[in-house]
């Protein structure tokens, strides 16, 4: 179980939505928290009720439908209006009509803020802060009181800001937490602060950090380092202007770094497949270089790192990427040689040797091959293909393509009315037999997909979930032929899905409809290979339906 004396609050669902382009509906609010809830957070900030109507219905769902095991909802809002009496302010109203066992308030501790923001005095201020926290206690919740501006604050007038401090948590707040609301502080000053706050008050203090430096997650660990023992932070980092901390990665480095079990163990194992739930119901994708659970944590490209990999894993990773539910990758490209083919081969469950000949072939033969515009690191099924074709023979079982093509054409055709209409069509032989067959899409691309499907689907059924789901083209520097830019080579990337995972393979050629047939073609041969290979059995009678010549 995880430390319940150290608090770790979420607040995605209120700071985090303040993020550019995140719009989330009511349903995904309880989703997300669901998964809050899961990966073992003890505080989820489900919004504001009563400021935001989104939020208030949030709170009336969330009280039938949210069954939280790890989590307490928290709902956020803000100190009773000056001169306004507490029991008669509509939002503090709101807060307890939420129905939350927490209540979370944000409180000015900067001088001007006070003066120029609220327009009230100093002196008010503080009673707005006691006042309040006093009602909520009173009505039987837990209150957390967020210091705004506190650094800042801290800077101008420190006296002023410890006894925001010390007025909060004399009125019965749980704890004070110090925000670093314009993000702009560095590791050592926030360190400084929040010890000497703590030294002066012997109050519980927590930590919310903005990155507008950059620094938030290393400054919320100084924070911690300095006797904070409550965090806040966003599912990656989402929120306004440059974001919050990171939840995910202040998370792994408190129990990982620091030792501090704010989730279980098993809990850690699924952050990466949380981190990745959450990025699915927000729409904004986990960046690949996201420290722990990005793609790209755990991913070796160099030649260099690659060989010290094959000894030790180790030695290039600072933790074993399996604590946080991540793997290891291995990008084959022409900066790696045998030790990257033989890792990548290996990560495939291929058993090789880097010294071994085949293993050398595919490393020249990637070298050659992206000295002419390819490139592997995003298409696993096409560099698979490859080694099987350098170790047909030196692997049993190792197979020909089960089809051959004799030819392909794509057409388009102008419509009546302005629209077009685009129309492919292939010659194939299976087990010899030539058949023929036709698609129709919205381009090149989706119309050879068809005809290909038309054709084969019918002898490998294996091949009818297959689906494009991404397509990238990139025009070569240095490629461009008599005709320009519009002359030049291309290469094309394309992701596939079989409904379970995802792979990609990749095309090079002048003429950008051929890359996108090639890689529509090792697409077709990786699930079929891959069949064969683990033993799937496959459907070689010449179908009925089928349309041969």
């Amino acid at each position: 179980m995880a430390d319940q004396r150290f608090q770790l609050y979420d607040t995605t669902l209120r700071d985090g939505t303040q993020q550019e382009g995140m719009v989330l509906t009511v349903e995904d609010k309880l989703a997300v928290a669901r998964h809050l809830d899961a990966f073992g957070v003890g505080f989820i900030e489900g919004g504001w009720p009563g400021a935001v109507p989104k939020d208030t219905e949030f709170f009336r769902r969330a009280a039938q439908e949210l069954q939280l095991r790890n989590a307490q909802l928290a709902a956020f809002g803000a100190t009773r209006k000056p001169g306004a009496m507490v029991s008669n302010d509509p939002q503090v109203r709101a807060l307890l009509a939420s129905g939350t066992p927490v209540v979370t308030i944000v409180a000015k501790s900067h001088p001007r803020h006070v003066e120029l923001a609220l327009r009230t005095t100093l002196a008010e201020n503080l009673a707005m802060i006691g006042s309040t926290v006093r009602f909520l206690v009173h009505a039987g919740r837990r209150v957390f009181v967020d210091a705004e501006h506190y650094f800042d604050g801290y800077r101008l007038n420190r006296e002023y800001a410890l006894e925001v401090v010390r007025i909060a948590a004399d009125a019965g707040a749980e704890a004070v937490v110090l925000c670093d609301t314009n993000g702009g502080g560095l590791p050592d000053r926030i360190g400084a602060v929040v010890d000497d706050t703590r030294a002066a008050t012997g109050v519980r203090l927590g930590i919310h950090c903005h990155d507008d430096s950059g620094c938030a997650v290393a400054n919320t660990l100084a924070a911690v380092d300095a006797g904070a023992d409550h965090v806040q932070g966003t599912a990656h980092g989402y929120g306004e202007r440059c974001g919050n901390a990171d939840l995910f990665t202040v998370t792994a480095n408190l129990l990982l770094q620091r030792g501090l079990e704010v989730v279980s163990l098993d809990q850690l194992r699924e952050m990466t497949l949380s981190a990745g739930s959450i990025a699915e119901l927000t729409g904004i994708p986990v960046r690949t270089a996201a420290p722990y659970v990005g793609a790209g944590a755990f991913t070796h490209k160099a030649g260099l790192h690659a060989s010290a990999l094959r000894v030790d894993p180790g030695l290039y990773q600072h933790v074993d990427p399996a604590l946080v539910g991540n793997a290891m990758h291995t990008l084959v490209s022409d900066m790696g040689g045998r030790s990257s083919v033989e890792l990548k081969a290996r990560e495939l469950g291929y058993d090789v040797e880097a010294g071994s000949e085949p293993v050398a072939r595919a490393a020249a033969r990637i070298k050659d091959l992206e000295t002419r515009g390819y490139s592997f690191e995003s298409a696993d099924a096409s560099f698979e293909l490859l080694l099987r074709e350098e170790l047909q023979g030196a692997v049993a079982g190792a197979l020909e393509c089960p089809f051959d093509v004799e030819t392909w054409r794509v057409g388009v055709d102008r419509r009546p009315g302005g629209g077009t209409r685009t129309q492919a069509s292939v010659r194939l032989r299976v087990d010899g037999v030539p058949l023929s067959a036709a698609g129709e899409g919205n381009g090149p691309v989706n119309a050879l997909d068809r005809a290909l499907h038309t054709a084969l689907d019918p002898f490998f059924p294996e091949l009818a979930a297959l689906e494009v789901v991404d397509y990238q083209v990139r025009v070569l520097p240095g490629s461009a032929g008599p005709g320009g830019g519009s002359g030049a080579a291309a290469r094309v990337l394309v992701t596939f899905s079989d409904g379970q995972r995802r792979w990609g393979t990749v095309g090079v050629d002048e003429n950008t409809v051929a890359a996108s047939w090639r890689a529509l073609l090792d697409a077709v041969r990786y699930v079929l290979l891959s069949g064969a290979r683990t033993g799937g059995e496959r459907r070689r009678a010449l179908p009925t339906a089928a349309v041969a010549d």
